[in-house]
């Protein structure tokens, strides 16, 4: 794969079906050749500010069609984006433009009065400031290489520090390719996308839209109203949704039922409960559930509704291109039912970490990655995810996990030892909380206050519990496991 071209994604698309809708937002409707054109006069304009091929750029935007425009304008000169989160703090966002290099920032307005300018030492630069700028003559990357690097999104490593993930061009069409041939992809399709862009669920609809032609419908935030009105107006085929939304989906429709032409709910971000699927059987909401990573641009396994019900739990089979096997501890494959790490293997899997040869090495054996997820499958073929990450919390389609929050609340000179785990939430799916060992007299909300400046609101610890000591093995390991028990004991008294 590592010399195959291909054209420009946009550039192509443009020429091939320059009248079709490329975007809905708001009131506005965009067609591919106003996307190209739009795209590249903004090209000219990252140019006048210096911004060459081959850079890294970071974007910290929100969902809007001006983010479309910039990151398929830094597509247009080959520049690589770096893709932030913007629920993130100033704090974590600065240290992964520093860690990847980035020679730029690209800001939303409103995030320019965060004290992450003071900060960084790199220049940035406001959309509003950027689209001003007169562009110059741009000089347009024809042709793109499959294994050039397009995007890069950090995932939270185990260790605390996340880790950026490599996303090539070869990464995202394989991706788009693998997903058409598995959800089947239809001229009249129109993708509903109210997950973040910064999010590889949200990324991929954009690149599957300039591959297939496919318009998108892009939300600025969740809103269930919003989405049950425009699935109607907008003929909307297939939205991707965390278990909340479609939570919210459902309750909103209430006795309504979704249009006839909608045909597909593509749901990531951990497995389902049985009632929810029971609520969406009963309304003719087909749900296809998935499993997927950063790693792998987007799902690598997808389980299609009509074994919803009789695969319960399942997150289905891999997608065409994608390969997958579970390992046991001993490095020996599992049999069927048997437990074991998920290890994946295809064009659409990362080639590995930014400038980290060590992780990279760590996660990769014999071209297959090591996902560190535990699961298996049963005889028919299907995956079935135990654990994600072992101690990872999935909350609300967030990725949480506890050793950040630890590695923060230890900086506290009141806390001589933490240990953070996740418990289960009706809203969110799950929400993080932590144990405290304290060396003084503290707080709860001196706590929270503390969690609040360094980490995004989403990962501050729900409940914090005091205790004298934490649980560990002999070689002294936190074991976050038995803090789960710990919870259902505290709530199981509480009774």
């Amino acid at each position: 794969m590592s010399n195959e071209t291909m054209p420009n994604f946009l550039k192509k698309r443009a020429f091939l079906t320059p009248d079709r809708t490329a975007v809905y937002f708001q009131e506005h409707t965009v067609t591919f050749s106003e996307l190209y054109h739009r795209s590249q006069k903004v090209a000219g304009q990252l140019q006048t500010l210096g911004i060459k091929k081959d850079q890294f750029v970071g974007v910290l935007l929100k969902n809007h069609l001006d983010t479309v425009v910039i990151l398929f304008a830094l597509q247009l000169i080959g520049v690589k984006a770096v893709i932030l989160n913007n629920r993130l703090t100033a704090a974590e966002i600065a240290w992964q433009l520093t860690d990847s290099k980035a020679s730029f920032l690209i800001i939303e307005d409103a995030f320019a009065k965060m004290e992450l300018v003071h900060l960084i030492s790199l220049k940035s630069i406001t959309k509003e400031s950027l689209f001003q700028l007169e562009p110059m003559e741009q000089i347009i990357q024809d042709e793109i290489s499959l294994s050039d690097i397009c995007t890069i999104m950090y995932t939270s490593g185990t260790t605390g520090k996340p880790k950026g993930v490599i996303q090539t061009y070869g990464n995202h069409w394989w991706s788009s390719v693998g997903s058409a041939l598995n959800l089947g992809q239809m001229e009249s399709d129109c993708w509903l996308c109210s997950v973040p862009l910064f999010h590889i669920s949200g990324f991929s609809i954009l690149m599957r839209s300039v591959i297939y032609g496919m318009p998108i419908v892009l939300h600025d935030h969740f809103d269930a109203e919003k989405t049950i009105a425009d699935i109607q107006a907008k003929k909307v085929t297939i939205m991707s949704v965390v278990g909340t939304m479609l939570t919210g989906i459902v309750e909103a429709l209430n006795d309504r039922r979704l249009s006839n032409h909608f045909r597909c709910m593509l749901l990531g971000g951990g497995p389902a409960p049985l009632p929810l699927l029971n609520a969406c059987v009963e309304k003719d909401i087909p749900v296809f559930q998935s499993y997927g990573m950063t790693e792998s641009s987007s799902q690598i396994v997808t389980l299609s509704p009509e074994y919803s019900l009789t695969k319960l739990g399942s997150a289905g089979k891999t997608l065409f291109p994608s390969q997958l096997i579970i390992v046991k501890d001993n490095g020996s494959p599992a049999e069927a039912g048997e437990a074991g790490e998920i290890i994946v293997k295809g064009p659409n899997v990362t080639p590995g970490y930014l400038y980290r040869p060590k992780a990279t090495k760590k996660r990769f054996r014999d071209g297959w990655f090591y996902t560190g997820d535990i699961g298996y499958l049963d005889a028919d073929g299907f995956l079935y995810v135990i654990d994600r990450r072992s101690d990872l919390i999935i909350s609300g389609g967030e990725n949480i996990y506890p050793a950040e929050i630890e590695a923060v609340l230890l900086a506290h000179p009141a806390v001589s030892e933490v240990g953070v785990t996740g418990i289960d939430d009706a809203k969110w799916g799950q929400v993080p909380v932590a144990f405290i060992v304290k060396n003084n007299v503290v707080s709860v909300d001196d706590l929270q206050q503390f969690c609040l400046n360094k980490l995004a609101r989403y990962k501050v610890p729900k409940v914090f519990y005091f205790t004298e000591k934490l649980p560990r093995n002999a070689a002294k390991k936190l074991l976050r496991r038995t803090l789960r028990e710990w919870v259902k004991d505290i709530e199981y008294s509480r009774n």
